[in-house]
């Protein structure tokens, strides 16, 4: 028996492929990456929308991605009300994450 079953590794994975506004992260530092992303859910909205972030995929050189860091901080906002829900993006449409942000006020 697999350690994880591919049926529910799928269903964790998002199968949004697209968005309404995307947020380009490849080839950036990590403070950098943060910090854009940091800026993007804070920025006024006047509603709801969705957010396609684009990472750099691991490869075996890559070392530490910035897969985990950025996950991190989507789930720390989505703990502070500025993200309604996130997932990462399938294999198909490369690394990232899909996330829906609420209306934000100026």
């Amino acid at each position: 028996m697999p350690i994880l079953d591919p049926t529910i590794a799928a269903a964790l994975r998002g199968a949004e492929t697209s968005a309404e506004q995307e947020l380009d992260l490849r080839a950036l530092a990590r403070a950098e990456a943060e910090a854009r992303l940091a800026a993007t859910l804070a920025a006024a909205r006047p509603a709801s929308t969705t957010l396609l972030v684009r990472l750099d995929p691991a490869t075996p050189t890559s070392g530490e991605t910035l897969f985990l860091p950025i996950g991190r901080a989507l789930l720390a906002a989505r703990q502070a009300g500025r993200v309604l829900r996130f997932a990462p993006l399938p294999e198909s449409a490369g690394a990232g994450f899909h996330a829906t942000l609420p209306a934000r006020a100026a």
